[in-house]
């Protein structure tokens, strides 16, 4: 089947269908980026996919376990048993300003423990904890700025510790929403550039909505282009940057244009 399965995955606003038909796979290791205009569902699409929308009708699958359908899941509960799959690194950051950057990774680690022990369940972290979270600092390259609160850094420096964050509870999948859109040209190649030791050093399964043409075609095994809520174009990133169809054409014509 696959190692993350998405199959006939629809999504409206009302009289709006914003998820047309949604079908797309990517094996363990791999990444996927989303490419397509303001409003083409891009971000609709990973909202969905992390609980945070509901959905229509469709199934979502990670190594044949069913993680989401219209059906599944209901109860909060279970919401944040399948929620510990994703890692999600927004775009604006939505990190604890009264938090240092050590803090703002420690929480989803502290929730988690407190999940399990509500739930009567053994520590998974205990003592590791710190160690964890270094390490995590040193994948982002933030080592020496733990004890930093988020007013202190960078808008890329942010990012980073988003990412360590989203990375904190170990997801099957890590997806990022834009990631680069809140930063200027040279932050930008600062996070794209962790983004990619991420795939090359650590193998991460990744979703990635950008809007960054050249990222996309360097970082991912495929690219999705969509438009009106469907999938246009799906394969390699060979296969959709050189796609014939007029609709992924005329997009990454005037792609081109802007980023010149």
């Amino acid at each position: 089947m696959g190692y993350f399965v998405v199959r006939n995955l629809y999504k409206s606003y009302g009289k709006n269908l914003v998820l047309d038909d949604i079908n797309f796979s990517i094996e363990k290791g791999q990444v996927l980026s989303i490419i397509g205009r303001s409003g083409c569902g891009k971000t609709t699409l990973l909202r969905s996919l992390n609980y945070l929308e509901s959905i229509d009708s469709g199934e979502v699958y990670l190594e044949d376990e069913l993680l989401l359908s219209n059906e599944f899941p209901k109860k909060e509960n279970d919401i944040i048993k399948k929620r510990i799959h994703y890692g999600l690194v927004f775009q604006s950051f939505n990190l604890f300003p009264q938090y240092n950057v050590y803090q703002n990774i420690e929480l989803p680690l502290k929730l988690m423990e407190e999940k399990r022990k509500k739930d009567n369940l053994p520590s998974l972290l205990n003592k590791r904890i710190e160690e964890e979270i270094l390490e995590l600092l040193d994948k982002v390259g933030l080592k020496n700025k733990m004890d930093i609160y988020p007013s202190q850094l960078s808008g890329g420096q942010c990012q980073r510790v988003a990412i360590a964050r989203a990375m904190a509870l170990k997801p099957d999948i890590l997806c990022f929403d834009e990631p680069t859109s809140a930063l200027d040209p040279e932050l930008t190649g600062e996070v794209l550039k962790v983004i990619l030791e991420l795939k090359v050093k650590y193998h991460l399964t990744m979703i990635i909505v950008t809007h960054e043409m050249a990222f996309a075609k360097t970082i991912s095994d495929k690219v999705m282009f969509m438009d009106g809520g469907k999938i246009v174009d799906y394969g390699s990133p060979d296969d959709v940057f050189n796609s014939q169809n007029e609709k992924t054409k005329n997009f990454l014509k005037s792609s081109i244009t802007l980023n010149q």
